[in-house]
């Protein structure tokens, strides 16, 4: 897939195209990957951000999945549910956006020594522009760490995404998005038990 990612429109489209701000009005509690894939996500956050630097999680919930030994200079949180977002105690700041409507983000330049995406790309219509955005806030070599599973809500990822198969496609087309960003030094990541969950990782260098 090349860096322009000339797709059409309907690539991005959804089964449900209801305002996204009324399916993550209730709070949901509860994690979308199982212990095994929490624990593969948590052991990548640590291998990968820099400890004592500032972090930034993008839609994010009631738990962010970070190493519990290691501290971090900040971490800010993005979401679409305020109360998700108040019961995470690793967030020290919190701020709700559509990033479907807007993908801008109310953030500094180069601000951030990683960003995290775990478990939600699926359902991003912009993610070019949003990963544009993470790139801006980043400072330079700070990593992005894109990871998901094989759970989603179908009614609200996009239409590309449940037509790739899971795992490797979905990869390269987060490292497609990663690369049309501007992103570099992309590299995949697969942790696939013999059961539970899998979990797949994409990584891309500012």
């Amino acid at each position: 897939m090349p860096p322009s990612l000339d797709l059409p429109p309907e690539a991005f489209r959804k089964a449900d195209p209801s305002p996204d701000a009324l399916f993550y009005r209730q709070p949901r509690f509860v994690t979308h990957i199982d212990d095994g894939a929490v624990a593969a996500v948590t052991a990548l956050y640590r291998e990968v951000l820099p400890p004592d630097g500032t972090v930034l999680d993008l839609m994010s919930s009631w738990v962010s999945h970070l190493p519990a030994e290691v501290a971090y200079g900040a971490v800010t949180g993005h979401g679409m549910n305020a109360a998700e977002l108040a019961a995470n105690t690793r967030l020290s700041r919190r701020f709700t956006q559509d990033l479907n409507l807007e993908p801008a983000l109310p953030l500094e330049d180069a601000a951030f020594d990683a960003a995290l995406l775990c478990v939600s790309v699926q359902y991003l219509q912009q993610p070019v522009a949003v990963f544009r955005e993470v790139a801006r806030v980043l400072r330079p070599g700070a990593p992005f760490v894109v990871s998901f599973s094989n759970r989603c809500f179908p009614t609200k990822a996009v239409a590309i995404w449940q037509a790739l198969g899971a795992g490797e496609e979905q990869q390269r087309l987060v490292a497609a998005y990663l690369e049309a960003a501007g992103f570099g030094a992309i590299e995949g990541r697969t942790h696939r038990p013999p059961e539970g969950d899998p979990l797949w990782a994409v990584i891309g260098r500012r």
